[in-house]
């Protein structure tokens, strides 16, 4: 059964996804029916965009942030920061074995915005509603 779902956090519409076995139509949205995915100003500037591999699902919604223009933020990709969804160094733990490295970002202006916990978006680091597919859901984070 394929069925489209808008989903909103708070009154602001968030994305919006056809169901079926594959979330399909993913999209983040600050407001109204224009999907607006934000920008890491920075992304340029390194690799850690391009790891291949995802992080362990944190939490199965998105974290909602302040961020400020002109600041770098690191956040976290493999899932085991205790300061989600900031890297606090926990993947540098030789313990652990973790191969992703946290992904660097600025954003262009200043306001709120929702960073994935799922750690399983396209949009490195902000969320773009994949944690509302099946596969994530099932999982045994938070």
């Amino acid at each position: 059964m394929n069925k489209v779902v808008n989903v909103f956090l708070g009154r602001v519409p968030c994305y919006t996804v056809r169901t079926s076995q594959l979330c399909v139509g993913r999209f983040y949205a600050t407001a109204g029916n224009d999907p607006k995915i934000p920008k890491n100003v920075i992304e340029h500037l390194n690799t850690a965009q391009e790891q291949q591999t995802n992080g362990v699902v944190y939490d199965k919604k998105p974290f909602r942030m302040e961020l400020e223009e002109g600041k770098r933020y690191s956040w976290c990709l493999c899932g085991r920061s205790k300061g989600q969804p900031l890297c606090d160094g926990t993947h540098k733990l030789v313990q652990y074995k973790i191969t992703q490295r946290p992904i660097r970002f600025q954003v262009e202006k200043s306001g709120t915005y929702w960073l994935c916990n799922c750690k399983q978006t396209k949009n490195r680091p902000f969320c773009d509603g994949t944690h509302k597919c099946e596969e994530v859901q099932k999982t045994a984070g938070k």
